[in-house]
């Protein structure tokens, strides 16, 4: 190809940055790779009049953040940072999911801290103020700090299922896909159920396979069973 005929995107400083800390990650941090369906059908039916019951609009991410807060209680490692000399792992007192939302310079990854104590809605209404000032491009540089898991969902872009890149900062980072209807034998018959594809990338430094699904069980777990998040 004729090189006067090329073009050059010039990438913006947050790409560059990305970019540098997902090769770093691909290189130093090696993941096992997990997918489960998760059954979202109690979900979907009761989040609308449970939103309107608390006063708060509490998204299908909302309660991703909840329950991978719950799973996190039960398997800290999944939350865990390796000790600078790589001999022991170190598990935060409180914990941070990071998720990554679109914005007008790029993606960017806010953290809501401290996820074991809050409520659904209070997650509801901090994850709404970052992605708020995410499209504002009005971030701080404490937003995005203190992430020991992270989450991505593609679903909204009519992605099935995928795996998203870990930071080099997490050992793990849940990934939905795309809410689809899939027809299941019940009771003799068939039922249509509403269902999910859920995807973790765990660094294999620091748990393994067996550890990895039995948190994404959990999670799985908890979504399936909404009520649990919400009491």
């Amino acid at each position: 190809m004729n090189s006067a005929c090329e073009n050059t995107v010039p990438r913006t400083r947050i790409q560059k940055l990305i970019g540098k800390y997902m090769l770093q990650s691909k290189q130093d941090g090696p993941c096992c790779y997990l997918e489960r369906r998760a059954d979202m059908t109690s979900l979907v039916a009761m989040r609308r009049p449970y939103c309107k019951k608390v006063g708060v609009r509490v998204t299908t991410n909302d309660f991703f953040f909840c329950a991978i807060g719950g799973a996190v209680k039960k398997f800290l490692l999944i939350a865990g940072h390796l000790a600078d000399n790589g001999a022991g792992v170190r598990i935060p007192d409180n914990v941070g999911v990071g998720f990554a939302v679109e914005a007008p310079q790029g993606l960017v990854v806010p953290v809501i801290k401290n996820i074991l104590g809050k409520s659904l809605p209070q997650i509801a209404a901090c994850s709404s103020t970052l992605i708020e000032k995410a499209r504002a491009n009005k971030l701080a540089l404490d937003d995005f700090e203190g992430a020991d898991i992270a989450f991505s969902s593609l679903g909204m872009y009519g992605v099935s299922s995928f795996f998203a890149i870990k930071s080099p900062r997490v050992a793990g980072i849940v990934s939905a896909g795309k809410l689809e209807e899939i027809v299941v034998p019940s009771k003799g018959g068939l039922a249509t159920r509403k269902t999910m594809s859920i995807g973790l990338a765990a660094d294999r430094r620091i748990i393994d396979e067996f550890y990895a699904a039995q948190f994404l069980g959990h999670v799985v777990k908890l979504l399936e069973s909404p009520e649990t998040l919400i009491a």
